[in-house]
């Protein structure tokens, strides 16, 4: 799939404009929102069980599913559907829609536009003038979206649907998913999985390992971060990447206490 849209679907830039439209009025409404893959990202997750005000361990187990078609080198997560004949999303209301808009996923946010990196898909596709990611977008057939008369920039999508935001937050673990340690075709042990695992998409029990273990008597933690980290899920997740570069690829990110290795 990757190589075939960094060879077939035409690119657009930030400045690249389109013609689409959602809303209860259009034919299709919520069509999109079942029988779809959506992915993940950790922040995802945050936003998600914050809205619902439930705990990670809950909305893991319950609205959560693991890919089983293939290995994979680091956990990801899928958004488990509803075992109805349509597939249907969880948080879909038939006649209101996403009924958790505010804080919707990622990849939700960003439909119709397709983001694509060569430097993340097939090397074989990565010739010198495709070293920088583009946009394309994703007609679907049946989405009448598209013969909606409001106009957009690509940029101008993404500041009116809160990308930005999300980016942001997503960086930090963009950095370690595509961290040389997996190019080298190296892999994490069963034990360095499920520690990426708890520390991506469990937060709460993530702080839980921090707080109800001998881990700031180890290593060198600021007491204002200990601060943070204690209180908002956000720094937390922030924190979470920096013990990942720590523990699985060995960078220095986190300073051990002298003599807290002996």
């Amino acid at each position: 799939m990757k190589k075939a849209i960094l060879d077939e679907y035409p690119r657009m830039t930030r400045d690249g404009s389109f013609q689409f439209a959602c809303h209860s009025e259009v034919s299709c409404f919520n069509n999109c929102c079942a029988d779809v893959n959506i992915f993940l990202t950790p922040y995802d997750v945050l936003r998600l069980k914050k809205r619902l005000n439930i705990g990670s361990q809950e909305f893991l187990d319950k609205y959560t599913l693991l890919p089983l078609e293939k290995k994979l080198q680091y956990p990801i997560i899928l958004l488990k559907l509803q075992e109805d004949e349509g597939k249907t999303c969880h948080f879909v209301d038939p006649e209101k829609g996403c009924t958790v808009y505010e804080d919707r996923p990622w990849a939700c946010r960003m439909y119709p536009i397709g983001l694509a990196s060569p430097k993340e898909g097939d090397k074989a596709c990565q010739a010198a003038d495709r070293e920088e990611e583009f946009f394309f977008l994703m007609k679907e057939e049946g989405c009448c979206g598209f013969g909606e008369k409001k106009e957009w920039t690509v940029a101008e999508w993404i500041e009116n649907q809160g990308i930005p935001e999300y980016d942001e937050a997503g960086r930090h673990f963009k950095e370690v998913a595509l961290h040389p340690f997996f190019e080298s075709g190296k892999e994490l042990t069963p034990e360095k999985m499920e520690m990426f695992f708890i520390s991506c998409y469990n937060l709460d029990k993530f702080r839980d390992m921090l707080f109800k273990s001998t881990f700031f008597d180890r290593f060198l933690i600021e007491d204002d971060v200990i601060e943070k980290i204690r209180e908002s899920d956000e720094e937390l997740l922030e924190f979470s990447f920096q013990w990942l570069r720590f523990s699985l690829f060995g960078e220095k990110t986190i300073k051990v206490k002298p003599g807290a290795d002996k």
